[in-house]
């Protein structure tokens, strides 16, 4: 769940007339922070930019999927705001996932590989900046 913080500020930025992937960054950035403090495991720094956008999109933010291809569109489903609530974990399933949370690696986002998606990113899109 996004913070209130977070979701005002992307809301800001909309008013403002930036583009919706400007305010979509802002969860993006609050994802990558989960997975620095490690409240979130990530395999790598795609998969955290893509929970980020998953999170935009369900707050309502209009940020398009890549959709290259009908076949691989995004899903109708991550537009939705965020399912009923639930009772949570167990006490012991909460504390198996914390620590299988403490054992992934939080290099994934560290500032090196974020910087190394950004460079890939950029040759694939064409843009040189």
């Amino acid at each position: 769940m996004p913070t209130k913080r977070v979701t005002r500020r992307a809301e800001e930025q909309l008013r403002r007339g930036k583009r919706p992937t400007t305010a979509a960054g802002e969860f993006v950035h609050e994802e990558i922070e989960h997975v620095r403090h490690g409240k979130h495991g990530a395999r790598s720094p795609k998969q955290a930019i893509a929970i980020g956008l998953s999170k935009a999109r369900r707050a309502g933010i209009p940020v398009p999927s890549k959709g290259k291809s009908a076949k691989h569109a995004a899903p109708k489903r991550s537009t939705k705001r965020g399912a009923a609530s639930h009772r949570g974990a167990s006490h012991k399933r909460a504390a198996a996932s914390l620590g299988a949370l403490r054992r992934e690696s939080r290099g994934t986002v560290s500032r090196g590989a974020l910087a190394r998606q950004a460079k890939t990113s950029r040759r694939s899109t064409g843009r040189h900046a």
